[in-house]
């Protein structure tokens, strides 16, 4: 490549040697002279160390000012050759060139490129200096030597972006890229000039050669994009949109993760780039995402500018990373930089001090409660704070990596008198991280936690009356805001909720040994309980807590189930005693009762009376008689929601059976019932819901109530059919005596039958919902050994691949860990695997077929489905015996679980069945060839009753000329040579002899002899032939003693009496030649005759 740049009086001395030797001819290049010799001296230094980088471009720029400035003092500056500013100039592009071929694994060549961007900067620096002291007033950038230097060395540069070798293509780009980045200023005409051609470049087939035309670009995307679309776009349209544009879509959519992360680390961060950087949190590659939370948010500023979304699903995203890596990063910001930013410049100065952002040391700010507030505020913990929320798992890590802060934070009486959501959710989190962590976790304070939490956290009795307080605030804000309709109003019930829960979050890890902490939670918990104003969240807590209290023997659990139905009656007379002074005196009773106990099927009573006075009243009565009885229905309606509800915590709270509980027995006569059986939707579901968990806790019930939640589910709608499903599957697994086979063979169970109707039918329902439930339910179910049916489990596996479950991510992410679980756990469910797998895979090869039909657009048809060859090979993974659970190859089939060696037999046996009975598309039997090929068969894996019955098909396939191409029929003689060694091994076992030995020594023959043998007209004698030919071998290689010999002889014989056993079948492996089969493939050529009286002499 040098040779291209030495033109001139140089091209006559060339001759053409691409015919005559493949060795390249170097140019003249001129006189060898001190320049060049001192010039290459330097880049001779350059390349040995980036230590020494500084000493080169000191000597090389005393060269460049000897040839381009006049010395100062002319006796000093007097040398015996005279350069002059090209001379220097021709010289270092030429040894800049020389670098072009060298190889990207080479790492002389980055320190030569590093060395040139240096050397750029500081001559440039340096020019632009003298340039000043001349003309101090001047404001345009002059030209200088280096800037003419640049343009030289760029102008020469960019013909080589485009060569055909990968090497220099990369070097010219690595090496125009670092002079951009090096420069601070570049010629008009040559900045779009380079920005054309790299912009070409970001599009090269070479990911290293991308990667250094994003690092080029990334410095060009900050200018301004006014005079994008002018008169230098090329034949490509490159310029036609903004350099920015372009990299965006190569930051969304390039394949290799480096460039990615380039562009991630180099983009200008502007408010229209930022939500393209902040969106690699969700990259592919774990390094991109750990680059983002490690560099580019520390180095973003004051993470107070980002949106509260962006906050919110950083974290999110972050912390819940499955790379470990990444989540250290994200906590590491968390606890390290955010707080930081809150503790060293209050919010309302954060945008006025912009300049303090600089000013800030590496040290750590004193810990502020202030700051942590502020950051709590700063990722709204009300929405980001519940149960499971991403405000937990952050405030676990700030605590484990910041003891100042755990040491710092206090409780003092003042701390509990104006809660607000943020100082609560501190208390509960410093609370959970004291009672659950430890030095084994990685905490390193100065002081043991578990004596901590007990020296700042009130005791029991007293955090008994601030909770007491803060639930009478609760109630009379939540009053508040039902009767002024005030939207301050609600937000401040939410927030009183909050620090309530909270609140109720810490009560369950206290310890209630103290009688009277006990005794005052128990009272409060069980006034709180009785409160109609209570929000259903806090309802569950406090339930959880009055369990706690109540203890967990049986006399404590009868306690607390009498306990919780009187605050339900409670509940009850206050919400229906409510607004009744002037009603009927019978009325809430008979309301009460229609709802509880004596439902009828009917609800027409407070209708029935609407109908009595609208005929004796004024309109003005009617509709005010109307109105009330509205209101008493609304009443209703909330009183049995209620109630319902704090049953159905009530009964997730307790273990026992139902039967004993008498109270439980009254609950469920008195109010599951009649809600099961009202015509109001809600009440009904959630009576469903209470009617399930009382079977779980009674098998007789569940028998009883079984076909009601089938009947829900076949005529309800898709919510009902939802809980349905749940709570059957809850009632078969926990009383699997249900699903029992009777003792009388002749009997079948009558539940079996519509349950698995069930499973059937939410498979195949279009709700996402109802579908992706029915599978994790029916997963369980196969899971606990309690279902088998194999059509369920192809059900299953085709829903996987089915391309109307793409969208349904609930589905395909339960069925993607449930499926390989279930084969590998249990060899009999990866038996039942092998034998759906041939239907489901026709059934997706008909799907797949429907599917290319519907779809003209190639990018939808590989997003829609996976193609069949991806469908065998997780087949073949998913059968595969030395995955499967108790499988120990090593030990043999002995030592492996029972049959699971056997699994990929069977799956051989069903593929060749599937072959010769059946009419295959050509894409489904390239498929199962393809699966075929690459089955895993253990020595002793199966019986040799199953070999007999696979060499069969095999014979069979072989007859039938299923195979149509080379390598389908490669596939069958391969099986066949194994499957032939593993029937000799099995009779010789059968007999008594050691055929695991010889069949060691046979297998080191089969590869050369198959190599040989196998073309694209390889007959089945072809193949007997070259078996017997290693028969053969190994007889003569035996012959050093007589017992070796004894042993050959029984070799042929079983050789012979398999080939003659399976003469009978069809004469495809034993004869020497076949010629076209009759109809019913038993024609016998006369070469086969006399090999059949031979054989017969020889038994």
């Amino acid at each position: 490549m040098p040779g291209r740049v030495a033109r001139g009086g140089t091209r006559s001395t060339r001759t053409s040697t691409r015919n005559s030797s493949p060795t390249t001819e170097v140019p003249d290049e001129g006189a060898d002279t001190s320049l060049r010799r001192a010039i290459c001296a330097v880049f001779g230094d350059s390349q040995k160390s980036t230590a020494g980088h500084r000493k080169c471009v000191i000597s090389l720029r005393k060269i460049q000012e000897a040839c381009c400035y006049e010395p100062i003092n002319q006796k000093q500056g007097k040398q015996d050759e005279e350069f002059e500013e090209e001379d220097f100039n021709n010289e270092f592009v030429r040894c800049t060139l020389r670098i072009m071929a060298v190889k990207k694994s080479e790492p002389a060549g980055d320190r030569v490129v590093r060395f040139l961007g240096t050397f750029l900067n500081v001559a440039s620096q340096k020019d632009n200096e003298l340039m000043s002291q001349d003309d101090p007033e001047e404001t345009s950038v002059p030209e200088t030597p280096t800037s003419r230097l640049t343009t030289k060395m760029l102008s020469t540069l960019l013909p080589l972006l485009q060569v055909k070798d990968k090497t220099i293509r990369f070097r010219a780009t690595q090496m125009t890229s670092h002079i951009i980045n090096s420069l601070d200023s570049l010629d008009d005409n040559l900045f779009h000039q380079l920005r054309l051609n790299l912009l070409k470049r970001i599009h090269d087939k070479e990911a290293p050669v991308r990667l250094q035309a994003v690092y080029g670009l990334g410095r060009l995307a900050a200018e301004v994009e006014d005079d994008e679309q002018d008169e230098d776009s090329d034949s490509d349209n490159e310029s036609g949109h903004g350099v920015l544009v372009k990299l965006l879509d190569i930051l969304q959519n390039d394949p290799a993760a480096e460039v990615r992360r380039n562009l991630l680390l180099n983009l200008p961060l502007t408010k229209e780039v930022l939500p393209y950087l902040l969106e690699r949190a969700r990259d592919l590659d774990g390094a991109t995402r750990r680059a983002l939370y490690a560099r580019l948010l520390p180095a973003l500023g004051d993470f107070r500018h980002l949106s509260l979304t962006h906050r919110e699903k950083l974290l999110r995203w972050g912390l819940r990373d499955r790379d470990e890596k990444v989540r250290e990063a994200t906590a590491r910001l968390f606890r390290e930089r955010w707080i930081e930013d809150c503790a060293a410049l209050p919010a309302d100065q954060a945008a006025e001090g912009e300049e303090a952002q600089g000013q800030k040391d590496n040290q750590a700010a004193d810990p502020s409660l202030d700051a942590l507030l502020e950051l709590l505020e700063r990722i709204d913990i009300i929405n980001s704070g519940g149960e499971n929320g991403i405000a937990q798992i952050a405030m676990k890590h700030f605590w484990e990596g910041r003891p100042d802060y755990v040491d710092y934070v206090s409780f003092p009486d003042s701390f509990w008198e104006d809660l607000t959501p943020e100082l609560a959710f501190v208390a509960r989190t410093f609370n959970d991280f004291c009672r659950s962590s430890g030095k084994e976790d990685g905490y390193n304070g100065p002081r043991a936690l578990d004596v901590l939490v007990e020296e700042k956290l009130p005791e029991v009795t007293k955090f008994g009356f601030l909770l007491e307080r803060e639930l009478n605030k609760l109630t009379e804000t939540i009053r508040e805001a039902a009767t002024e309709q005030d939207e301050e109003a609600d937000e401040d019930s939410v927030q009183r909720e909050f620090i309530v829960e909270q609140m109720l979050h810490m009560a369950l890890t206290f310890d209630y040994s103290d009688e009277v902490g006990r005794r005052k939670m128990f009272s409060l918990m069980r006034e709180a309980l009785a409160l109609p104003e209570l929000p259903e969240e806090s309802t569950r807590m406090v339930v959880e807590v009055l369990r706690l209290v109540c203890g967990e023997d049986a006399k404590g659990q009868k306690e607390f189930c009498q306990i919780v139905l009187e605050a339900v009656a409670d509940v009850h007379d206050t919400i229906m005693g409510d607004g009744d002074a002037n009603d009927d005196p019978d009325s809430t009773e008979e309301s009460f009762h229609s709802a509880t106990s004596h439902f009828d099927g009917e609800d027409g009573t407070p209708q029935q009376k609407r109908s009595k006075k609208s005929k004796k009243s004024t309109e003005e009565d009617v509709e005010a008689s109307e109105e009330a009885d509205e209101d008493k229905a609304v009443r209703e309606i909330m009183v049995n929601m209620k109630c319902l509800h704090i049953a159905q915590c009530m009964l997730q709270n307790v273990h026992c059976d139902l039967e004993d509980n008498a109270h439980l027995v009254m609950m469920l006569n008195n109010l599951v019932v009649p809600a099961v059986r009202s015509q109001e939707a809600p009440i009904r579901e959630r009576g469903l819901v209470c009617l399930g968990l009382c079977c779980v806790l009674g098998k007789n019930l569940a028998e009883e109530n079984l076909t009601l939640f089938l009947h829900c589910f076949l005529k309800g709608h898709p919510a009902l059919q939802t809980i349905a499903l749940q709570i059957i599957t809850d009632i078969v697994i926990t009383h699997p005596t249900l699903l029992a086979e009777p003792a009388n063979e002749e009997e079948e169970n009558p539940l079996i039958k519509p349950i698995l109707k069930a499973y059937s039918r939410s498979i195949k329902s279009g709700d996402p919902a109802v579908q992706s439930t029915g599978a994790t339910a029916l997963s369980k179910a196969m899971l606990s050994r309690l279902i088998t049916d194999t059509d369920l489990l192809k059900q299953l596996v085709v829903a996987y691949f089915d391309p109307d479950t793409a969208d349904n991510a609930h589905l395909r992410q339960s069925l993607s860990y449930f499926i390989p679980v279930y084969c590998h756990s249990r060899a009999d469910n990866a038996t039942r695997m092998v034998s759906v797998a041939c239907s489901a895979i026709a059934k997706l090869a008909t799907i797949r077929e429907a599917f290319l039909e519907e779809v003209a657009d190639a990018e939808e048809e590989e997003d829609g489905m996976v193609k069949l060859s991806a469908v065998g090979n997780m087949l073949l993974d998913w059968t595969d015996p030395r995955k499967i659970f108790g499988f120990a190859e090593a030990a043999g089939a002995a030592g492996a679980a029972d049959g699971a060696g056997e699994t990929h037999y069977l799956f051989a046996e069903s593929i060749l069945e599937r072959l010769v009975t059946s009419q295959v598309s050509k894409e489904e039997k390239k498929v199962l060839f393809s699966v075929l090929g690459r089955l895993h068969m253990p020595q002793g894996g199966c019986d040799g009753e199953r070999l007999k019955s696979i060499l069969e098909l095999l014979t069979e396939a072989v007859d039938t000329k299923v195979a149509t191409d080379a390598t389908s029929r490669n596939v069958l003689s391969k099986l066949q040579t194994q499957l032939l060694k593993l029937m000799h091994d099995v009779m010789t076992l059968e007999r008594g002899g050691g055929g695991a030995e010889e069949t060691v020594v046979e297998s080191t023959e089969v590869a050369p002899a198959e190599m040989e043998d196998e073309t694209d007209t390889t007959t089945a004698g072809a193949r007997a032939g070259a078996e017997a030919t290693e028969v053969e071998s190994s007889v003569a290689d035996g012959t050093a003693n007589d017992e070796d010999e004894d042993d050959t002889e029984s070799e042929d014989a079983d050789v012979t009496q398999l080939r003659t056993e399976m003469r009978d079948t069809t004469l495809g492996i034993g004869g020497t030649a076949i010629g076209a089969p009759d109809a019913e493939g038993t024609r016998v050529m006369d070469e086969d005759s006399e090999m059949m009286d031979a054989m017969d002499t020889t038994d």
